[in-house]
């Protein structure tokens, strides 16, 4: 049925120039890794003055030219932290405040309550978040999104999504529909992808489909079910 078709990452996403901000997370056909990516695309010069580095056992958004930093209030932050058998994705500084919320004991829902949508009026840029649980024997993930009820940014609608992992299956949220002015806001359920055994072959696949004028970073992991072992690939535009 149409409704369970995975699309594949050139159907995905090789059409739009500009899906924004957007988080892949999914297991391999083999059921033996999760998988997780982020990536960012921007159209304005501050948005694209930016690299994906790796520090402190987490990822960030940092500036490439500093001295060109115009306002790193929505462009500057941890995109990608653990936090136990956790791994938690996301576009903004919401990162941090899932993390605070699990460590007061909060789920990832109650953690994302206090949280909205980004205040850019007019394009109200949906927050979209993702956590990955790592159970012993048990694998599953969540994802959400933060988005504004109208075009007036009156009040905040949250969509939350759980989904076990099943292998050869991922799904993508991404912050636009597409491009335009102002920037349509994803809407519906996150879309259905078809994941790959081979990780390198699933990040170049990745990078290679996103918009070659307004991509600028991607950063893929990949962890074994059975042992815990990880590894990941980086891609920066600015380079």
């Amino acid at each position: 049925m149409a409704n369970y078709e995975k699309k594949t990452l050139n159907e995905l996403l090789v059409w739009n120039p500009y899906p924004g901000r957007g988080i892949i997370v999914g297991v391999t056909p083999d059921g033996e890794n999760a998988v997780a990516a982020y990536f960012i695309m921007g159209r304005s010069a501050n948005s694209r003055n930016r690299i994906f580095v790796k520090k402190e056992g987490a990822v960030f958004t940092e500036p490439f030219d500093p001295a060109k930093v115009e306002d790193p209030s929505l462009i500057i932050y941890a995109a990608l932290r653990q936090f136990k058998n956790r791994l938690i994705v996301t576009n903004g500084d919401q990162t941090d405040t899932i993390r605070d919320g699990f460590l007061a004991g909060k789920s990832f829902a109650e953690a994302l309550a206090e949280r909205e949508f980004e205040p850019d009026k007019p394009n109200f840029t949906p927050r979209i978040s993702a956590v990955m649980n790592f159970d012993p024997g048990h694998f599953n993930y969540e994802m959400s999104i933060l988005k504004s009820m109208d075009a007036e940014g009156s009040a905040c609608a949250r969509y939350h999504f759980a989904y076990p992992g099943v292998p050869g299956l991922g799904h993508c949220i991404h912050t636009y529909v597409c491009d335009g002015n102002p920037l349509p806001s994803y809407h519906g359920e996150p879309e259905r992808v078809e994941m790959h055994n081979h990780f390198e072959q699933f990040c170049d696949k990745l990078w290679g489909a996103l918009d070659g004028e307004n991509k600028i970073s991607l950063y893929c992991v990949s962890v074994n079910l059975k042992n815990g072992s990880s590894k990941d690939k980086l891609f920066n535009k600015n380079s």
